[in-house]
């Protein structure tokens, strides 16, 4: 069915809902990319009853968003219809209307119904250009049992209206059950609640980084946003992984399907007996101890009818699995229990003696009420005292060697990492012969020698050369097992070639990201000292974008994918890595493009370590590219991760223009790509920035955030630009709020074109410690 497929291969695809429009079970609604889609659908509960839903095209197995959870509609005759005035409403044959959105008075007006790619279904008046003017209604606030990125918990004060997902009934059944993840406005924590009872919480937001009860190592992949002012308490976040849903469970659990990774396990708090793990303690009766549980089955329960046993049954349709357990767990006398109906609402107790037959055939799921076990007995064995107690000095032995050998590898490993540290972080030049023996030493980088490299090159032939970098050639190999290669070949005369070789040789091996080079192995023999990275048949961003014929090649929906992926590399860089890594040479021939035209960043020769607690650096030798240095590092030397923001802001405008920020020379005042870009935006023509060799059909919205996040990154002063964790969710979500930009650095500067007039941009030079420099192809 087209649901299982890309949008591009659906027929009649449509990607708005207008006023008069029907939009019944064989209509499909898509988000601009394809990502997320909207359409009437059927649980296994009942497959004569359908839902309005929205989900994920790539993973249909769950839903994101369910606008009649508790009043399907039947046998397909439900229709989603909008009127002029703007009332959004799903009516079916039979039965009460269901209104999603009424205004508050009613006029004609355009509206439209979009889904965006970040799965909200907006309801959204327009002007008479087509743009939206604001939104009227959207599904954010109105979520189902799915937090997706962006979406928010909390409260918002204006709107008195409160943020929360609340999970389903059961998999097959949506509607409400009785779990709900909600965010304290007065504690700034995650909860769980029990049918309005506080039972988990996440515990404090630890450096605006980690919760206390949620596993540190899954938080890793998220990036949490507090807002807290008169106007709203909320939580949200956003995640590196584009799948990524968080779903609260009809069990109490959290999981992100979308990663296959258990953010909470609250079901363990069940009857919680402690604070462990964010477990609110409840009031046990006498009977039970903790370690007391349900296990659950398949099967069915055998009444042994002589030791008296019986069971009584509840239809409250209003009852879930959690409740049975609840009453159950009460009952001294109650040893297990199973749903009632098939859609698991209703409880049957058991309670006496019955003995549970597990049959693993069958559909009926059993809870058994399993006891702890009684204390152990201490048990007479025959053997000799002295035996005993030799046996037990071995062990102890053999348990203390264990632990002096684990933390004599863990010593080492640490003595590695801190010498990789040390070299990284000073601007000195290492000999060779330094640089060879902690190669040596224990770096776990592949070491080839340089016959293998001149076999690999054809002898460094002129037709295996892929471009000529900063600091020598790239040539392209091929290793004896067939893998292809790039070879970057340190040239002799390169004065600076020592630092900038070894900042790449340690430093590209302790970082490992999707948008990032990967670095193979490197060879040093003698003089020769060369990298071997992962090769990129498509070679560089730069040959593209500025190559009238290339740039053709590259609609709008690669550039964006462009633009985020360096964006995720850098902030990857900034805060998730195991360094914190300031690239300083980020340009549009710095980024490699491999064979599906995913972005990478390489040349990490003037990169620079920052500790944790420094947040700028200063030096006397200012490396990198003019047009991309912000102004604080190319006046006075001063660096932090805000100058890789200013030169990602400026590349982010090359990509969505085409142009380069020196392309632009006018004889009359100072302006380059930079300072074009903010005059068009003052006059409300930011779409004129846009490389006129795009194709017309394109997200306009999404260009002009894009164009807009550009100008935050390059403004003056580096404390107004945003840091790279607030930039992706700028960039990836649409309902993100975006301030004004200021006027842009080096708007008033010196005409770039009398400046550098004599500069052959094809070369390298130094002016006064300045290196200009631009990469050719790799």
């Amino acid at each position: 069915m087209c649901l299982q497929t890309t949008p591009s291969t659906c027929a009649g695809m449509s990607y708005m809902l207008k006023p008069g429009e029907q939009f019944d079970h064989s209509s499909t609604l898509w988000s601009p990319k394809g990502k997320f889609c909207l359409k009437f659908t059927a649980f296994e509960s009942d497959p004569r009853q359908t839902y309005l839903v929205i989900r994920i095209t790539q993973n249909i197995g769950y839903v994101d968003w369910i606008a009649n959870r508790n009043d399907p509609v039947e046998n397909n005759s439900g229709v989603l219809t909008l009127n002029h005035s703007g009332a959004l409403t799903i009516t079916s044959e039979g039965g009460n209307p269901i209104t999603l959105y009424t205004p508050v008075l009613p006029s004609e007006k355009t509206v439209g119904v979009t889904l965006l790619d970040s799965g909200n279904l907006i309801l959204g008046e327009y002007d008479v250009s087509g743009y939206m003017k604001h939104v009227m209604w959207e599904s954010f606030d109105h979520a189902s049992d799915v937090l997706l990125p962006g979406m928010k918990l909390g409260v918002n004060y204006k709107t008195n209206k409160s943020w929360s997902v609340v999970a389903s009934v059961s998999s097959g059944h949506p509607s409400i059950g009785c779990f709900e993840l909600a965010w304290d406005p007065k504690t700034h924590q995650l909860i769980i609640k029990r049918r309005g009872k506080v039972y988990w919480e996440s515990g404090m937001l630890r450096k605006n980084r980690f919760f206390e009860n949620i596993p540190k190592k899954i938080q890793l992949m998220y990036e949490y946003k507090i807002v807290s002012n008169k106007d709203e308490e909320s939580f949200s976040y956003t995640s590196r992984n584009d799948q990524s849903q968080w779903v609260l469970f009809q069990d109490g659990n959290v999981k992100d399907t979308g990663m296959d990774a258990t953010i909470v396990h609250s079901h363990s708090c069940y009857h919680s007996f402690n604070t462990k793990d964010g477990c609110q303690i409840s009031d046990q009766p006498k009977c039970r101890h903790p370690n007391d549980k349900f296990e659950v089955d398949f099967g069915y329960f055998d009444h042994q009818s002589f030791q008296g046993g019986f069971f009584i049954k509840d239809n409250d349709i209003k009852l879930f699995e959690s409740d049975c357990e609840d009453t159950c767990w009460n009952n001294c006398s109650c040893v297990g229990f199973t749903p009632h109906f098939p859609n698991q609402t209703g409880c049957i107790y058991y309670y006496g003696n019955w003995v549970p037959i597990k049959v693993k055939a069958s559909t009926l799921s059993i809870h058994i009420l399993v006891k702890a076990r009684k204390e152990m007995k201490w048990i007479k064995i025959g053997v000799p005292t002295g035996s005993a107690l030799l046996l037990i000095s071995f062990g102890i032995f053999c348990l203390s060697h264990r632990r002096r050998k684990a933390a004599n590898q863990e010593r080492k490993r640490s003595k590695m990492h801190n010498d990789k540290l040390n070299l990284m972080v000073s601007d000195r030049s290492n000999s060779f012969t330094e640089l060879q023996n902690e190669v040596n030493s224990g770096n776990d980088l592949r070491t080839l020698s340089y016959e293998s490299i001149m076999a690999a090159t054809n002898n460094f032939s002129l037709q295996n050369k892929l471009g000529g970098g900063g600091f020598g050639p790239v040539y392209k190999g091929l290793l004896p097992q067939g893998q292809e290669v790039a070879i970057k070949r340190l040239s002799k005369n390169s004065g600076q070639g020592v630092v900038e070789f070894k900042n790449e040789l340690i430093l590209i091996s302790e970082l490992q990201h999707m948008n990032l080079v990967q670095l193979l192995g490197c060879c040093i023999d003698g003089d020769e000292r060369m990298l071997i990275y992962e090769y990129m048949p498509n070679k560089s961003l730069d040959c593209f974008l500025f190559d009238s014929t290339q740039s053709k090649m590259l609609d709008w929906r690669k550039r964006f994918n462009i633009i985020e992926g360096i964006a995720q590399g850098l902030l990857y860089l900034h805060k998730y890595s195991r360094l914190r890594v300031v690239h300083r040479d980020l340009k549009a021939s710095n980024i490699l493009l491999d064979a599906n035209m995913n972005p990478k960043i390489s040349d990490f020769g003037m990169a620079r370590v920052f500790s944790q607690e420094e947040s700028n650096l200063n030096t006397k030798r200012i490396v990198g590219t003019y047009g991309y240095m912000s102004p604080e590092y190319a006046m006075e030397g001063i660096f932090s991760i805000k100058s890789d923001v200013y030169a990602f802001g400026v590349l982010l405008l090359e990509i969505i223009s085409g142009r380069r920020n020196s392309s632009f020379y006018n004889a009359e005042r100072p302006l380059n790509l930079v300072g074009h870009a903010w005059e068009l935006w003052k006059q409300g023509q930011g779409l004129a920035l846009l490389d006129p060799t795009l194709p017309k059909l394109f997200i306009q919205d999404e260009a002009l955030r894009c164009i807009h996040v550009g100008l935050l990154c390059v403004e003056e002063s580096a404390a107004d630009r945003p840091t790279m964790s607030e930039i992706v969710p700028m960039l990836t979500s649409e309902s993100a709020a975006l301030p004004l930009p200021r006027r842009p650095a080096f708007y008033h500067g010196r005409n770039s074109s009398e400046e550098f007039s004599s500069i052959n941009h094809n070369e390298t030079y130094s002016v006064n410690g300045l290196t200009i420099s631009n990469v050719g192809e790799r």
